[in-house]
């Protein structure tokens, strides 16, 4: 019978740049997986740092070749979307890169007040403030603008601009959320977030040419499929350019979009995706248009958010044992929960990367995973390939390990980390790896186990 590595080899173009196998057994990034599983045991969270940095660089460095060839007249910004995740550890690695923030709620602010205590921004660090904002939200925005910091914040209602009328004293770039047509597919019209485009001339009639401390800087939009070669997409970024040359030529102080929606992340070993492409007809369109409506080119920021983190980030789970619950399925058993550890599996049916750690030597089946949890969405049964799920046979001297990988955006704020968990299954370790100035890895416990006495304090029971 083939071996499990023969089945990767026959399907995916395999070693890649980041997977290798050496003496069967996963290498992620250079990282050798079971040393980390020996040292740590399962179940257990790993963030690769350096990967936040590469993919960054290779942004930067694709935007800014396509600005150079396209002759371009615009700056490129990089912008990371905190929501992604908030860690201070991705933040830290990110600002390493000459980058700036998008924050999306009022509890960013703090954090953006410790970063800069730490010296990891300045004051000049554009904080692009997005979201429906709550008074708290506005407030916090309102000193950081007083204070002197480079803050934009992007209106989302037209209310919101009541709240900086009140509150800033001080000379402020502002920017405005349009609003934009949800793909086909969903099951409405427009976005709920942003202002119509009806009524952005307007709001800055009224309210934001009126004001001597208000500037209209920015335009932003948002596709929540993010930057992809479709119709759609090309589309709503038409309209939207279109809409900056008709704000531009009555509001000359408007120098910058905001394109939000961010670039994909492999979610298969077998990913296709050009990235190069991506960013060049970005340039070439928004170059396009500008052209015909005679009109100076905008610079650029975006937020990249998964991009940013969720190639850094791994999930390794233990298989407990299986069970053959008809002719047909067999289940593999993880040593967790997908519902507490990678939640957008049931919530959203994200599929992630997924690949045996070991046991490559090993025939192969298929099978279905689930989690530990009394609940029947606890699964994941087939990859974003294919329909079917194939596994290393178990055996009982040698324990089987798995990785979903690519899982570092969302999953732990979306998880309810250091909270309650599903079924009280405890929050996995997360381990932190990184290079020394020497090239070795070095790896540091971010977090352990979540223990029982945690979950129990917040249920009332100490």
């Amino acid at each position: 019978m083939d071996k499990y590595f023969d089945l990767i080899d026959q399907t995916f173009y395999f070693p890649t740049e980041e997977f290798k196998l050496i003496d069967n057994e996963l290498h992620f990034n250079g990282v050798p997986l079971m040393d980390v599983i020996n040292k740590f045991g399962t179940p257990l969270k790993l963030s690769y740092l350096p990967k936040i940095s590469s993919q960054i660089q290779k942004a930067k460095q694709l935007f800014n070749l396509a600005i150079t060839e396209n002759n371009y007249q615009g700056n490129y910004t990089y912008c990371y979307c905190t929501k992604s995740s908030h860690f201070s550890f991705v933040l830290e690695e990110a600002l390493k890169n000459d980058i700036h923030i998008e924050t999306s709620s009022a509890y960013d602010i703090p954090i953006v007040r410790i970063l800069f205590e730490k010296n990891k921004i300045t004051k000049q660090t554009n904080i692009i403030c997005n979201g429906y904002k709550r008074h708290e939200y506005t407030d916090y925005i309102c000193d950081l603008v007083n204070e002197g910091f480079n803050c934009t914040p992007v209106l989302d209602n037209l209310t919101e601009i009541d709240a900086y009328e009140k509150g800033i004293t001080s000379p402020v770039h502002l920017g405005i959320r349009l609003a934009t047509d949800e793909e086909p597919k969903f099951e409405f019209y427009s976005s709920r977030l942003g202002i119509r485009y009806s009524d952005v001339f307007d709001l800055i009639k009224n309210k934001i040419d009126p004001n001597p401390n208000f500037k209209l800087k920015m335009l932003h939009f948002f596709i929540n499929t993010g930057i992809k070669d479709t119709t759609y997409y090309w589309s709503e970024l038409s309209r939207f350019v279109h809409m900056y040359c008709a704000v531009k030529k009555v509001h000359p102080d408007l120098d910058s979009i905001d394109i939000g929606g961010g670039w994909p992340i492999k979610t298969s070993v077998h990913f296709e995706y050009d990235y190069k492409y991506m960013s060049d007809q970005i340039i070439k369109t928004i170059k396009r248009i500008c052209e015909e409506q005679d009109v100076a080119t905008p610079h650029i920021f975006t937020e990249f958010g998964s991009f940013t983190v969720g190639e850094s980030g791994a999930a390794i789970y233990s298989v407990l044992g299986s069970k053959l619950q008809n002719d047909k399925e067999e289940w593999y058993m993880i040593d967790s929960s997908f519902i507490t550890t990678l939640p957008d599996v049931w919530g959203l049916n994200q599929k992630y990367l997924l690949l045996a750690v070991n046991g490559w030597n090993k025939p192969y089946k298929k099978v279905k995973l689930g989690g530990i949890t009394c609940d029947s969405m606890d699964y994941y049964n087939s990859e974003a390939h294919q329909n079917l799920l194939f596994m290393p046979e178990l055996d009982e001297k040698h324990p089987q390990y798995i990785g979903f990988f690519h899982t570092g955006a969302y999953q732990e704020s979306l998880g309810g980390y250091g909270g309650i968990q599903h079924c009280l299954v405890p929050a996995p370790k997360h381990i932190l790896i990184n290079k020394d100035e020497a090239g070795k890895f070095t790896y540091e416990l971010f977090a352990p186990e979540q223990t029982k006495e945690s979950m129990l304090k917040i249920l009332g029971y100490k």
